[in-house]
């Protein structure tokens, strides 16, 4: 049976599959986002943040807010993951439809999914940049419910929602383009692994140098204290970073960035790919 003649998912069937493909690579890229958070958050060097971290805080230190980590991509990234497929088909952006409308869906699904998991996203920042003992997840929640109460949870959620919509619609269009310029190419299947493999790493590159200066706004936002408010939104927020460190401060931690961005988007790729051949549905 070719590609054409598969049937396709329902949107509750792709953001199911979409979840899992996320919770299953979050933990293998977890460190790689831990690392990029302190450094944004300490201005130190890839090696000294490290180093530090391995050394102060041991081995598992890589690995806190996993579970904040777990709750956003359940939440979060089994949307903007899952439910690109069936928005780009009810938006009518087909194999051969124009980059805007591909972009279009990745921005709506980035979006939606972005407040839906934003507290996740608060708590894991928090979690991550937390340097030393870590704190007990309730103790984490408590306090921020007790000092800020549910708009503490909300905190960065506009510059969430925009850096969701800009690294979601790049990486989603970039890799549906792609697949079919690599496909053309190399006479490769679209579900081919390599087709996936390759495509997957284009959007990782374009999704680090689209979204890199929205990320670290987000994490300044998210990593305020509990009991304290240093910036008034988004916009309040970046042009205080601009003032205290100069434009090029919007890019800190691209290397951590990138070198989280393109594995998880290959990773999450090429297992929903996986998934959806087992389970008979047609590829993205």
């Amino acid at each position: 049976m070719s590609s054409t003649e598969l049937k396709k998912p329902n949107l509750f069937q792709s953001i199911a599959l979409g979840g899992a493909s996320c919770v299953f690579t979050v933990n293998f890229t977890h460190p790689i986002e831990t690392v990029k958070t302190r450094m944004q958050v300490t201005g130190l060097s890839l090696g000294h943040t490290t180093t530090s971290l391995l050394k102060t805080e041991g081995v598992t230190a890589f690995w806190k807010g996993i579970v904040f980590a777990w709750g956003r991509e359940a939440s979060y990234a089994s949307i903007k993951l899952g439910a690109y497929a069936p928005v780009r088909d009810a938006l009518g952006a087909g194999k051969d439809a124009p980059f805007y409308l591909k972009f279009l869906a990745g921005a709506i699904t980035g979006g939606v999914g972005s407040i839906i998991g934003n507290p996740f996203d608060v708590m894991k920042t928090l979690a991550q940049a937390n340097e030393g003992a870590a704190k007990p997840l309730g103790t984490l929640v408590g306090d921020m419910y007790k000092n800020q109460g549910i708009a503490g949870f909300y905190r960065g959620v506009q510059a969430n929602i925009m850096r969701a919509m800009v690294l979601n619609a790049t990486k989603m269009a970039c890799y549906d383009i792609s697949k079919g310029y690599v496909a053309d190419f190399t006479g490769w299947g679209r579900k081919d692994v390599r087709t996936v493999f390759a495509s997957g790493m284009v959007a990782g590159l374009a999704m680090t140098a689209s979204v890199s200066p929205f990320d670290r706004i987000r994490t300044a936002l998210m990593n305020q204290p509990t009991d304290k408010k240093l910036y008034n939104g988004f916009v309040d927020c970046g042009s205080k970073l601009i003032k205290e460190n100069g434009p090029a401060s919007l890019w800190r931690g691209f290397i951590p960035i990138w070198a989280r961005f393109a594995p998880t988007a290959t990773i999450q790729l090429l297992v929903i790919e996986t998934l959806y051949d087992f389970f008979g549905f047609a590829s993205i």
